[in-house]
């Protein structure tokens, strides 16, 4: 086996970044990602933890899996720890990631644009966009130090996350592995794989084999429902939040996200336009054609853009949709909030509650972002909504509004105050990104040739324990493991 090293999303959900050696003096680097939450790096770094606490100088490359920024934030201070190697990832990646690295630098790092400017610079030099399902070489070594029989190539193929998104395989040959009566060797990291039919994406399909896989767990104790029984539920919750004339809060990230929340937005309103759903201070009825669907993320605004550019990586449902005139991103509810006194302005409306509306506003787990806005003025307002359609990760804002919103007196702390819950708080937590148990373990089933190993990260601690147990049970010969570190 070839060895392999975690340095994040081993202790939770975010972080993720882990290194393959391919001999004692080569390795390469799959995702680079920023902790969240209450979650630590195995060295003990806590979730404000940036620098590279690793050793780089064996890093032969870099592969992104998508563009997340648990995937991908701590990517600049890789740069600034003297990586300058090249960085892969898929096409559309290539498109999205100078937007996330942009918006990193802004919130984390610095507002000096030509620090900012240097560092996409940076990036745009050592980036190398390739095409799903073909192999690329990896050069190891540089020309004083080559051996010529050591070779490192990577297929990337859709994952079903977020536009761009990728697992990767990587074939290796070596005399070590030659040694063992092997042509080459293949290693799997899946990133965050999709769940089946998930908006605008293709589904991931499973490759014909890998000697070890590396798989993320995030579902690994649950499955989701079905698309239709999620767009289903999606429309009731938000009827029903919206019957008595409040707001509805969704917090979502700016990629990814966001742009599924709109493709199944339009959805509901162009199968019901002429349904009643709400009314006025004044009594008037509107509507699902009448209410406003406030984008409120500059952001995501810029992702949208994107996302509508890269049509042609779209499943085949969202091209037939656009071909029928259909505009599944951009359509006529939808208001985009780009400045900051727009954005103060739209939140002081809303506290007014002249008319329902629905917000989607970064971030996904109220860890920061316009959202945090939205829930310090209208949470404490019993007619509103909190309507959670991700993931919430121990120790965020997210995770203890539902934690605590049906306790007496229930709070959540933003900037060191207490906001009391009295709004409604709901989840959806079907219409997740990842994929669920059953789509985790289809994933390993259809390999024609099943992996010797396999690696569970990227999860809780009883979502990665039960995902091993039911491995161990479905292929005794396979090692299932959970990294510690």
């Amino acid at each position: 086996m070839l060895r392999i090293k975690h340095h994040g999303a081993v202790q939770g959900v975010t972080g993720s970044c882990h290194e393959l050696f391919i001999d004692d003096s080569h390795s390469i680097l799959i995702d680079c990602g920023l902790f969240q939450g209450a979650e630590i790096s195995g060295s003990g770094a806590g979730s404000n933890h940036l620098e590279i606490e690793f050793d780089v100088s064996a890093i032969q490359a870099l592969f992104v899996t998508h563009v997340h920024i648990d995937h991908v934030g701590r990517l600049p201070y890789l740069l600034a720890a003297g990586f300058n190697e090249p960085i892969y990832c898929s096409k559309p990646s290539a498109e999205l990631l100078p937007l996330v690295i942009e918006d990193a630098l802004k919130v984390g790092v610095t507002r000096n644009a030509s620090i900012i400017e240097a560092c996409l610079n940076r990036l745009a030099k050592q980036l190398h966009p390739i095409d799903y399902g073909q192999w690329v070489n990896i050069p190891i070594g540089n020309h004083t130090n080559k051996n010529p029989d050591t070779k490192v190539q990577l297929k990337i193929q859709k994952a079903g996350h977020i536009l761009g998104s990728a697992f990767g395989v990587f074939r290796v040959k070596t005399p070590a592995i030659k040694a063992q009566g092997k042509r080459y060797h293949d290693v799997l990291f899946s990133g965050d794989l999709g769940a089946p039919y998930s908006p605008l994406l293709p589904s991931p399909k499973s490759p014909y084999r890998a000697d070890q896989v590396i798989i993320e767990s995030t579902y690994g104790d649950r499955n989701h429902e079905d698309r239709a029984i999620r767009r289903h539920r999606l429309q009731e919750s938000l009827e029903h939040a919206l019957s008595d004339s409040g707001s509805v809060l969704i917090p979502a990230f700016s990629i990814g996200r966001t742009q599924e929340l709109l493709y199944e937005l339009e959805h509901i309103i162009h199968q019901n336009k002429h349904k009643a759903v709400s009314k006025t201070r004044s009594g008037k009825t509107l509507n699902w054609e009448d209410i406003d669907i406030i984008i409120d993320s500059p952001l995501a605004s810029r992702f949208t853009k994107v996302y509508q550019k890269l049509e042609n990586y779209w499943d085949n449902e969202a091209k037939k949709r656009v071909k029928s005139g259909r505009h599944p991103l951009n359509f006529d509810q939808v208001t985009t909030i780009d400045s900051h006194e727009e954005h103060l302005q739209t939140v002081t409306y809303l506290q007014r509650q002249t008319r329902p509306a629905i917000v989607i506003a970064a971030s996904g787990m109220c860890a920061g972002g316009r959202i945090v806005n939205y829930l310090k003025a209208l949470l404490g307002d019993e007619k509103n909504d909190v309507l959670f359609v991700g993931y919430q990760a121990a120790g965020t804002p997210g995770r203890d509004i539902l934690k605590y919103h049906d306790k007496t007196n229930g709070y959540v702390l933003f900037d060191g105050e207490k906001y009391l819950i009295k709004a409604k708080v709901q989840q959806i937590s079907g219409y997740s990104a990842h994929a669920g148990q059953s789509d985790l373990l289809n994933f390993i089933k259809r390999m024609r040739v099943k992996p010797q190993q396999t690696r569970i990260v990227h999860g809780d601690n009883n979502a990665k324990q039960t995902l091993k147990e039911i491995l161990e049970r479905k292929y005794p010969e396979m090692d299932v493991i959970i990294p510690e570190d």
